[in-house]
């Protein structure tokens, strides 16, 4: 379990950036993308959250950025991201992922509302934001 007093150990961003731009890609090939994606929505199984400002508190402890709502309408939700990592991936050109994210926000709205949800990254350049569009159908509930 990840602790406080873990949380609060700077962690260098070179190192971090190593791992994910890096190292991941490297070991996944081709299916990164989907990995990341699954590796997303069992990290949310692990640390589930109750509401979506949790959600959104949990980008930032995590160092992922901050997430905000941009709109939200009866079976979709529209999220941003930004920060200082998105920039620099976006500056230095690299081609790189999201769907790690993608899959814990839908995991967590999938938990919190009850129903089939999925995730949707697109990436917005020049404006240095991830947009996360999410979706779920009322009529596709799950079981606990």
């Amino acid at each position: 379990m990840i602790t406080d007093d873990l949380i609060k150990i700077p962690v260098n961003a070179f190192a971090y950036e190593l791992i994910r731009e890096e190292l991941l890609p490297d070991l996944m090939g081709k299916e990164a993308s989907r990995i990341l994606y699954w590796a997303g929505k069992n990290l949310a199984r692990k640390y589930p959250v109750e509401t979506v400002e949790d959600i959104l508190a949990f980008f930032e402890k995590a160092g992922w950025g901050t997430l905000t709502i941009v709109e939200q309408k009866r079976r979709e939700m529209q999220l941003e991201l930004t920060g200082p990592l998105v920039t620099e991936r976006y500056r230095n050109k690299r081609e790189t992922t999201y769907q790690m994210e993608a899959g814990f926000i839908a995991q967590q709205l999938q938990q919190q509302r009850k129903v089939i949800t999925e995730a949707y990254e697109e990436q917005k350049k020049r404006s240095n934001k991830v947009l996360f569009i999410v979706q779920w159908d009322a009529k596709d509930t799950i079981e606990e």
